[in-house]
């Protein structure tokens, strides 16, 4: 009784009231944007297909960089709603380039477990979850540490192999940049060879067009990456040094097609 009473003296409240009538209008306003999100989506898939292009991987971030124990859950909510949409396309991978705030060993366990609740997530969507690597994933963290720090003299674990040790394998795959493992002052041969059933998708890249620094081995990168029983790499340009983005790609293609030890 007193349920009806209070129920029947809230229909009457006029800020009640109002308040109702606004949350419909935000409602609505949601759905039409997930509508035209998810026509987006598909029109892109669309103009992939009539291009006669396959989408098979994506990079994306959560919109926090700082992970905690309060933000976890907007963090799950991202990927699963990322996972959904990706599925929608049919990607093969689905990819987070970005480091997480990485201070110390601490927090860097705590975004390992975090990768491996995204992994979860993304896996139940039918996609593998990975992780993609730039130089600053090779610097060092101590316990209780207030910043990352270079070379072979800094004490502690780099970022990469903590992240290595503490995923779990069945959840997050690693795509390794090997172009920013150099930058980071890594061999990434030693990395595909030790980690053989972790590194399972490359990024291919070289400071311009691939094979134009002279610093990058990808004889043996390639040569190890196959033996491991993988296949996928991805090539990446940013610049040509030249800005003519066209005659970089052309080039890197080039490179690729006239090297041997590529299949």
């Amino acid at each position: 009784m007193a349920l009806k009473k209070v129920g029947k003296c809230l229909s009457n409240d006029p800020w009640y009231i109002s308040r109702t009538r606004q949350r419909r209008k935000e409602f609505r306003k949601e759905f039409a944007f997930m509508c035209m999100m998810c026509k987006q989506l598909m029109d892109f898939k669309k103009m992939a297909d009539d291009a006669g292009i396959t989408i098979l991987s994506s990079h994306v971030n959560p919109p926090v960089r700082e992970y905690t124990k309060d933000n976890l859950n907007t963090i799950k909510e991202y990927w699963k709603k990322t996972a959904d949409d990706h599925a929608k396309l049919g990607v093969k991978y689905l990819v987070q380039p970005g480091q997480p705030s990485t201070r110390n060993v601490e927090e860097t366990k705590f975004v390992c477990e975090v990768f491996n609740e995204a992994g979860k997530i993304v896996k139940a969507a039918g996609i593998p979850f990975g992780y993609h690597n730039h130089d600053m994933e090779f610097a060092k963290v101590v316990p209780g540490g207030t910043e990352m720090k270079f070379g072979r003299h800094n004490k502690g674990e780099k970022v990469y192999d903590i992240f290595l040790a503490n995923t779990d394998p069945s959840l997050v795959f690693f795509e390794m940049d090997v172009y920013w493992a150099v930058m980071g002052q890594q061999d990434p041969v030693e990395y595909i060879t030790k980690y053989a059933d972790r590194i399972k998708v490359l990024h291919i890249k070289d400071r311009y067009v691939l094979g134009d620094s002279g610093m990058m081995n990808f004889e043996q990168i390639f040569k190890h990456f196959y033996a491991n029983g993988h296949k996928d790499y991805f090539v990446e340009m940013e610049s040509t040094g030249s800005g003519h983005q066209f005659e970089g790609v052309k080039k890197s293609a080039d490179y690729l097609l006239k090297s041997s030890f590529v299949k």
